[in-house]
């Protein structure tokens, strides 16, 4: 991994205002001709197919996920053996790589071409070399959420609750003092435990996995125009990727949409439930459950909030 410093440059203004880590293309051009690998982070932000595919990914499998491409030199390998903390899938795009894969006590060899892809679970040690071509692939990086993370962030809530006072002094002498007293309260963390609302705090964590997520909002400039002419012809679609999960609350009910909610009247369940089901819609399609200003006014409040976006 080469220091930031060497591929980067220092000394732009912006309105005055000074920039740093700008990425300086001579040199990145320069470090690849000497056979540095280029590797674009995050690229599921900025390119929006793999925006879209990570969207989706995400809702499936119920764990952040991200993508990184790696642009490697013809012969040239841009990282020793390594591991990671994640799964990863592997796609290859374009030229050759071999990939050497480190399974208990033998190394396999693993030739990608463009259309071919790998799976690599958590900690399995591997590396890759370009072979007779620049060679380019695609990692899908999978950052499970696990059942002990789970559990320790639903207790720790309980452990604030244990009083924070001193161990009793003469403990060394007589560790009774601390086995009676650690009893007392591990019984009663149990006990607070055993009581658990495991229901409300699954339906917690999933909300907060549905509300926590990047905006995606492509084309939302041209939505923000166009939703002014709103008519009821008009053709709306569904975001890819865009969750939309009703959860219904004493004074209503809630709309998870991904990085926000939208709390709404109960009554409007029916119109969004047919929004949800429909890959493509418009506002006169919820004639059957709200009149002709209400549903309108919905349409373009779910486009503002980027779960619809405007067709054509």
């Amino acid at each position: 991994m080469l220091p930031e410093s060497r591929y980067t440059r220092s000394g732009a203004t912006l309105a005055g205002k000074p920039l740093t880590g700008l990425v300086d293309a001579r040199r990145v051009l320069q470090l690849f001709d000497e056979g540095a690998s280029v590797v674009l982070q995050g690229l599921h932000r900025y390119w929006p197919p793999l925006r879209e595919l990570i969207a989706e990914l995400e809702l499936e499998l119920g764990h952040p996920c991200q993508a990184n491409a790696y642009l490697t030199p013809p012969g040239s390998q841009g990282f020793a053996v390594h591991s990671d903390s994640h799964d990863v899938f592997v796609f290859q795009t374009h030229g050759r790589k071999q990939w050497e894969i480190h399974t208990d006590d033998r190394v396999d060899a693993v030739l990608l071409e463009p259309g071919l892809s790998m799976y690599l679970p958590t900690g399995t040690p591997h590396a890759a070399r370009a072979q007779d071509s620049v060679s380019l692939h695609v990692t899908l990086g999978i950052n499970q959420l696990t059942w002990r993370s789970l559990v320790e962030q639903t207790v720790r809530d309980l452990l604030v609750e244990v009083p924070d006072t001193h161990l009793p002094a003469g403990y060394l002498g007589d560790p009774g003092l601390l086995a009676s007293g650690l009893r007392a309260r591990l019984d009663e963390v149990a006990d607070r435990v055993r009581d658990l609302d495991t229901e409300a705090t699954a339906r917690e964590r999933a909300e907060r996995f549905l509300t926590s997520r990047s905006a995606r909002l492509r084309g939302g400039l041209r939505d923000v125009v166009a939703v002014r002419e709103l008519a009821d012809d008009t053709r709306l679609a569904r975001r890819a990727g865009s969750p939309c999960v009703l959860v219904e609350r004493e004074e209503g009910l809630r709309v998870l949409l991904g990085d926000r909610t939208l709390d709404v009247p109960a009554r409007l369940r029916p119109a969004l439930e047919q929004v949800r089901s429909a890959e493509v819609l418009t506002p006169g399609d919820l004639a059957e459950h709200l009149d002709p200003q209400s549903r309108l006014v919905l349409c373009r409040r779910l486009v503002r909030e980027g779960l619809l976006e405007v067709v054509g």
